[in-house]
């Protein structure tokens, strides 16, 4: 099996704090993304638990390339709502200042994980619900695939949210005058 991605938009949840630290969902239980594949609560249990075991640590990369880490991840847990990730975005790094500058530009507002399916089912909508995944990264990306969630920074701007919030209703109106 090869290595599947699951775009997430950064939510309201993430947020940035003392210049590089940086927290939240990178993955949601319960909602389906744009391909409609939905992830189940409990889906990074036993990946979670098998890393920790042999001492290992999930990726932080810019873009899924992996010839660019752009950090550490120090905690990543499942809990009721989804994938929470905490992490250092490295200063030290030339495409980890890029990150950070582009975050608080708000160029970049996308999660994404890389990940290996082990367990899934097809649901009604055509897509799959992942049961089981075994986690190996969780990227910075522009383009999430799951826009229910944006990046969140101390002092954003809740005009700004309110407006990205509007335009996803408008997206979302036209995909449904489309489909009639």
């Amino acid at each position: 099996m090869s290595l599947e991605r699951k775009f997430l938009q950064l939510g309201g949840d993430l947020v940035v704090t003392d210049g590089s630290i940086i927290e939240g969902y990178a993955s949601l239980f319960g909602k389906a993304d744009q391909g409609g594949d939905t992830v189940e609560a409990g889906a990074y249990a036993a990946s979670l638990k098998r890393n920790a075991a042999k001492g290992g640590n999930i990726k932080m990369l810019w873009q899924h390339d992996p010839a660019q880490p752009i950090g550490v991840w120090d905690d990543v847990r499942e809990d009721a709502k989804g994938l929470w990730v905490k992490g250092r975005i490295l200063n030290d790094v030339s495409r980890g200042r890029e990150a950070l500058a582009l975050i608080d530009a708000g160029a970049i507002d996308g999660l994404s994980i890389g990940y290996r399916t082990v367990k899934s089912r097809k649901n009604d909508k055509g897509g799959r619900l992942l049961s089981e995944l075994e986690l190996w990264e969780v990227s910075l990306v522009t383009f999430p695939m799951l826009p229910d969630a944006r990046v969140g920074a101390k002092g954003d701007d809740p005009a700004a949210t309110t407006l990205r919030d509007m335009a996803a209703v408008f997206t979302d109106a036209r995909r449904y005058l489309a489909d009639e």
